[in-house]
């Protein structure tokens, strides 16, 4: 059994209406034909498909205020209620007594313990270490948790070598923001396969898609659809290159935002976790999975 992670930020399952939900305006064919014509809005979960299933999950988990990353990312890592356990929610970065969850008993510290491969596949540029290092930037809760598990985050060279994917999946980012110019970028077809690809290697990957939540809080709808329509092109080849019978793919989130562009605020809305793989591997996590504390207990279960 494989599973590949792919972990969308600030991506909430909203109402379908297309003023202010990209996922209702933006032109997402791979992603329909998996929920057979529906859209990834808040009325079509719960669905069951021929290849994948949708349900919503609440992310409030019984805190009062919206969900924020830190908070909410703790959570699906480790799956325990870490905003009800500190009394609130919390993000972007983590604080100390969220740090403590994530350097503790995350889905990869304990795969590791158990002799399973985890990876998270994004790979870095030089600068970002150099800025953790420095103590000028902290690590995020997803990069904590990995370094806190003895494993090592992807670099540069991992990128050139094949062995990663840019945060943006083709690396276009690191041409134009980076000034990194000789980075080999990947069309979204090609940073699809390459998704399928390394997830063989490993028994549970990793993959963090952070431009989501970024274009949400800028309430830009063109920009926002062209980052899903980016997406939806890796998803299509991603699911093309994918075998039912080898494994599983998990799409989720920590909290809503970039389905709401009438605030630049988080939002309250369910997060949807979209299961591609076979009926019978959905059909074991469909009654397990209603919040975000339940995705790593199943996942471990299952692996």
């Amino acid at each position: 059994m494989k599973i590949l992670f792919l972990f969308l930020d600030g991506v909430g399952l909203g109402s379908a209406d297309h003023t202010t939900n990209p996922f209702a305006h933006a032109t997402l064919p791979n992603l329909r034909s998996l929920l057979q014509g529906n859209a990834l809005v808040a009325e079509t979960p719960p669905f069951v498909g021929e290849r994948a299933t949708l349900l919503a999950l609440d992310a409030c988990l019984g805190v009062d205020g919206l969900p924020q990353s830190a908070t909410g990312q703790a959570t699906l890592l480790t799956g325990i209620n870490v905003p009800a356990r500190l009394g609130y929610h919390y993000g972007p970065k983590p604080n100390p007594a969220i740090a403590y969850f994530l350097k503790n008993g995350t889905i990869f510290g304990k795969l590791n313990a158990q002799g399973k491969t985890a990876a998270l596949i994004n790979a870095y540029p030089d600068g970002y270490f150099e800025s953790i290092n420095s103590g000028r930037r902290i690590y995020s809760a997803i990069p904590l948790a990995v370094t806190s598990a003895g494993l090592n985050l992807m670099t540069a060279n991992d990128l050139y070598r094949r062995r990663a994917i840019a945060a943006d999946f083709t690396a276009q980012g690191w041409r134009e923001h980076l000034k990194l110019e000789d980075t080999p970028t990947l069309t979204p077809q090609q940073a699809g396969a390459r998704l399928a690809y390394l997830s063989r290697k490993y028994d549970f990957t990793f993959f963090e898609y952070w431009l989501s939540d970024l274009v949400g809080h800028r309430q830009d709808m063109q920009a926002a659809c062209s980052i899903l329509e980016t997406f939806d092109q890796v998803l299509g080849s991603l699911v093309a290159s994918w075998d039912n019978d080898e494994g599983l793919i998990i799409i989720t989130s920590d909290h809503g935002n970039l389905e709401d562009l009438s605030t630049r605020r988080h939002t309250s809305n369910p997060v949807p976790a979209l299961l591609i793989g076979s009926r019978s591997t959905r059909n074991i996590l469909r009654p397990k999975l209603s919040s975000l504390t339940d995705i790593a207990p199943s996942l471990l279960e299952l692996l």
